[in-house]
């Protein structure tokens, strides 16, 4: 007897562990969806989906919204940039010493001084010339003496040793009335004057009264700033818009409201690669020499594609980062949504390559607006429970009581 009870009680304790394993798979199993939990997620992948919106005259006057046409015109567009003043390199002259010496006195004293073309900018004092100079009165009296003499021969002798000296102190860029002063004096000066090869302004000045000058060593620069270039930078996509001779508006902080003009005379042949931009050069005039070199400037430069194209204001398009959108008003007044493909942007406009048809009225303002209320009306139809069509009716009470008696409750039971 008591065997057979250990039986009975070991069959019911596999029964309770088998049952318990299955309803664990069951509770691990993943649940089939509904038809119903089917539609909603149906409809919330399309919720994204923007919708279009009915603005009657009155709601589009009270939130700003104003409407344009896409219009077929000339793609005109300007490139905006900025700059800097800097001097004209053509205009640039330098002054340097070909001989050995010292400063002995300085008729320029500072940089940013105006000077005059054959102005004495410095008086050198050279071992070099006092001996070249000598030479020059030596050949001179030579030659005047065998002319006196009627010597053919030494007269002829003389006057090439005097044509030597003087040549050499023309490798010296001493001019020749200079030379000539010297020949009739008879006497050799201590120091040469160095003149200025060019009217403008000392924009360096690398020497001081009594420093030692070397052979080759730069004195002065002088900077002709009646002519100056705006070095400007432009963005890597708007370098085809630039070419050689366009025009350019160039207006500066120092003057506001007024505005020059000058022509883009370079390109340059390379791009940075840290700023993706390329360097654009326009010279300008400078009466007055009201620019001064490091002066900040704003350029535009207008560009003629030379096409036609559709165009739409900037505001009318609404990126949402994966596309383009406008909102086109239809003759009932429905804002439809229309994906376009953008092109390039010109001012306050924009060209629509695709998506759009001239003619077409679309929403120039106030379009992040109607955005919003797109897309608001679009979620608000794929939540569970809420739909945007029409309400059912709410059943009567002779529906009510046709109701079929088994669908009733029971409450005799309570």
């Amino acid at each position: 007897m008591t065997t057979r009870k250990q039986i009975i009680l070991s069959i019911g304790l596999i029964g309770v562990a088998a049952a318990f394993v299955l309803v664990k798979a069951v509770r691990q199993a993943p649940a089939a969806p509904s038809d119903q939990e089917q539609d909603h997620a149906a409809m919330a992948r399309t919720s994204s989906e923007p919708g279009p919106v009915h603005l009657d005259a009155e709601s589009a006057r009270r939130i700003g919204v104003t409407y344009a046409v896409a219009t077929m015109k000339p793609f005109r567009r300007v490139v905006n940039t900025v700059g800097a003043v800097t001097w004209d390199e053509t205009r640039l002259s330098s002054v340097n010493s070909r001989i050995d010496g010292w400063a002995e006195e300085l008729y320029v004293e500072f940089t940013g001084a105006p000077v005059r073309a054959g102005e004495a900018l410095l008086a050198v004092y050279s071992p070099m010339l006092v001996s070249a100079q000598e030479e020059l009165i030596m050949a001179r009296r030579l030659h005047d003496n065998a002319v006196k003499q009627g010597a053919d021969r030494a007269a002829d002798n003389a006057s090439e040793l005097l044509e030597a000296a003087r040549r050499r102190l023309r490798y010296w860029d001493i001019p020749d009335d200079e030379i000539a002063r010297i020949e009739q004096a008879g006497t050799a000066q201590r120091t040469l004057t160095l003149r200025s090869p060019a009217s403008g302004i000392v924009v360096e000045k690398n020497v001081v009264q009594g420093a030692r000058i070397m052979q080759g060593m730069e004195l002065y620069r002088i900077a002709d700033l009646t002519r100056v270039w705006i070095e400007g930078e432009v963005f890597e996509k708007d370098l085809s818009l630039v070419r050689l001779g366009q025009v350019a508006v160039v207006s500066f902080d120092a003057y506001p409201g007024e505005e020059f003009g000058g022509r883009v005379t370079y390109v340059y042949p390379t791009v940075s690669t840290e700023s993706r931009t390329g360097r654009v050069r326009v010279a300008l005039a400078n009466p007055g020499q009201r620019l001064k070199p490091g002066m900040y400037a704003k350029l535009d430069l207008a560009a003629d594609a030379g096409r036609m194209a559709l165009m739409v204001p900037r505001e009318a398009v609404h990126f949402t980062g994966e596309r383009a959108l406008v909102f086109v008003r239809d003759a009932d007044g429905m804002l439809a949504p229309r994906v376009i493909t953008p092109g390039l942007a010109a001012g306050a406009e924009i060209e629509v390559l695709s998506g759009l048809l001239v003619g077409e009225v679309v929403v120039a303002s106030a379009n992040f607006l109607i955005d919003a209320e797109s897309n608001m009306g679009a979620t608000m139809g794929a939540m569970p429970g809420m739909d945007m069509g029409v309400p059912a009716a709410p059943p009567s009470r002779r529906d009510t009581m046709s109701m079929a008696p088994d669908s009733a409750m029971d409450h005799s039971g309570h």
